[in-house]
Parts: structure tokens; C-alpha cells; sequence
């Protein structure tokens, strides 16, 4: 089993979210002691957002705004699909802003549907979403 940036790259379906996390110098953090929990987009999810989005975010002038995107993406803690079954809940992402996580019905974090739930690392867990999460302020 590996940490969660090795497990997102060893996927090969997370090649926006690690170069992403890459220019926001997130790596470290990611593969911390956590545990954590993260949304993660997949390279699907990240071709959804209009073009040049995502190369204008990896700009090293932007790379606030994109920390800001990614930290959207993870929580302190390691929580399955299980612990929210049937659940409304709105933890604090690391960025501070709240995340609207639905179990009714599937699991959804703020609208994004969670396509693989409970990918397990060393260090947290993975929900692959279908959506890019945005910061609403």
C-alpha cells in the first residue's frame, strides 16, 4: 500500500490532480502522517473545466488560487463511504471552506459524484469524484 500521491500516481487516471498538486507544492503535505481524506478528480473530471483552465492555474503566479482549488479537495481524518451512508454532512475541508457531503443517495460532495469510493493508502483515504471542486469565495 502507498501514501496517497503515490497512489494517485500509480493509478494513471490522476495525472492533472498530481501535476497539479505538484505546482502548488502540495507533495509533501500529501504524504504527510495524515490521515486524510481525499476528492480526488480524475482526468476526466479536470477536462470538464473550460480550456486552458487548468494551464493557467499550474502558472506559479496562480499557484495560491490552485492550492486554494486542491485544499478544497481533502479533509483532516480518514472517512469511508460507510461513515456517511445515509448522512448529510458538512465537514471543513483543510482550506477552511465547507464541503456539502451527501450519502443518501450514492455519495456526492458538493454536487460532484463520487465514481470509486474507499481507495485505501497508508496515510488517508481516496474518493475519485467526477467534478472539479471550486471554492465559492
Amino acid at each position: 500500500m502507498h501514501d496517497i500521491v503515490d497512489t494517485a500516481v500509480a493509478a494513471g487516471s490522476f495525472k492533472t490532480l498530481v501535476a497539479a498538486v505538484q505546482a502548488a507544492g502540495l507533495v509533501e503535505t500529501l504524504k504527510g502522517a495524515g490521515p486524510f481524506t481525499v476528492f480526488a478528480p480524475s482526468d476526466d473530471a479536470f477536462a470538464k473545466l473550460p480550456d486552458g483552465t487548468v494551464a493557467d492555474l499550474v502558472k506559479p503566479e496562480n499557484k495560491a488560487k490552485l492550492a486554494a482549488i486542491l485544499t478544497l479537495h481533502v479533509m483532516s481524518g480518514k472517512v469511508a463511504a460507510a461513515d456517511v451512508a445515509g448522512q448529510k454532512l458538512t465537514p471543513a475541508s483543510v482550506n477552511g471552506e465547507l464541503l456539502h457531503v451527501d450519502g443518501t443517495n450514492g455519495v456526492t460532495v458538493n454536487g460532484a459524484k463520487v465514481v470509486t469510493a474507499d481507495i485505501a493508502c497508508t496515510n488517508g483515504v481516496i474518493h475519485v469524484i467526477d467534478t472539479v471542486l471550486l471554492p465559492t469565495a
